[in-house]
């Protein structure tokens, strides 16, 4: 029996509808929780709640600012290895489709989402888009990554693409305005 891939994950077009990114840019006026910005971005780039993180700069480390469950995690020093900090330090965006055959910290992926499937948001990480969230001066405020997870490349969904890439560099720019990007903001 053929394995169906994940809902919302197929082999469509990877375009965004110009619509959301305008949704999410009036979401800026509103003062959004991080979880309702992050739903919106999975719906952008057509993934599931559970496969979008976003991290923020605190004190020379990334923390997790969602998913909630990781904000208790620990933190990423900018010098480690992590995909996440490499984004950060370097300012240069990523895009893997290959991503599980990349050494990686794995910690992450193991800790239990209150809204994933059945077991599906502890898959690994199949295939990665990671972009720095920067202000307008060029400040690196943090970091925004969508994921596929799957228990193997060929049932996460469909690959990334760079038009993907590119919605998810807007939603940062976006996304860089919103006050919760702020070292200081309070995160609920």
């Amino acid at each position: 029996m053929p394995v169906q891939p994940k809902p919302g994950t197929g082999a469509a077009p990877s375009r965004a509808k110009p619509d959301h990114l305008a949704e999410l840019e009036k979401m800026t006026a509103e003062a959004p929780a991080p979880e309702r910005v992050c739903q919106k971005l999975a719906q952008i780039l057509r993934v599931q709640r559970n496969e979008v993180a976003l991290l923020r700069l605190e004190q020379g480390s990334l923390r997790f600012i969602y998913p909630t469950e990781l904000r208790a995690a620990g933190a990423i020093p900018l010098s480690s290895s992590a995909v996440a900090a490499r984004t950060a330090s370097t300012r240069i965006p990523l895009l893997s489709n290959s991503f599980s055959s990349v050494k990686h910290v794995s910690f992450f992926e193991t800790v239990k989402l209150a809204d994933g499937e059945q077991g599906a948001d502890q898959w690994p990480i199949q295939k990665i888009v990671s972009v720095p969230v920067a202000d307008a001066q060029g400040k690196v405020l943090g970091v925004a990554q969508v994921s596929r997870k799957g228990l193997d490349p060929s049932l996460s969904g469909a690959d990334f693409t760079g038009d993907d890439l590119k919605q998810l560099e807007r939603a940062a720019e976006i996304i860089a305005r919103m006050a919760f990007m702020q070292e200081s903001a309070p995160l609920g």
